[in-house]
């Protein structure tokens, strides 16, 4: 098989494993989703205040449509194309200066 096809493949493959996993139907991103360790509650701690207030309100509105067992229109559900990493810079950075704070504490 060729690289293209392999990538179609692959792409197709992630965006099912997106839509499987149900969080785009409650109008979730991926990094709303992600186990708050640490790294991540650094992460959310340094992201800028407007962010913060969008993923609040994705959030909130999440948990009132699983209470009301609901989920969003489909035409409103969050596509693989439109998902935003907005955390990952963040928790990126976080991670290198733990990192270097480990190495300098071990030396």
């Amino acid at each position: 098989m060729s690289k293209q096809m392999n990538r179609l493949i692959s792409s197709n493959f992630r965006k099912w494993c997106y839509n499987l996993s149900g969080f785009n139907q409650y109008g979730l991103w991926r990094d709303d989703c992600l186990y708050e360790n640490q790294d991540v509650i650094e992460a959310l701690r340094r992201l800028p205040q407007p962010i913060k207030d969008e993923r609040n309100f994705r959030i909130i509105r999440a948990m009132q449509l699983d209470a009301n067992k609901k989920l969003l229109p489909k035409e409103q559900w969050t596509k693989f194309e439109e998902d935003v990493l907005y955390l990952q810079p963040y928790i990126a950075e976080v991670r290198k200066e733990r990192e270097e704070r480990e190495k300098w504490d071990s030396s």
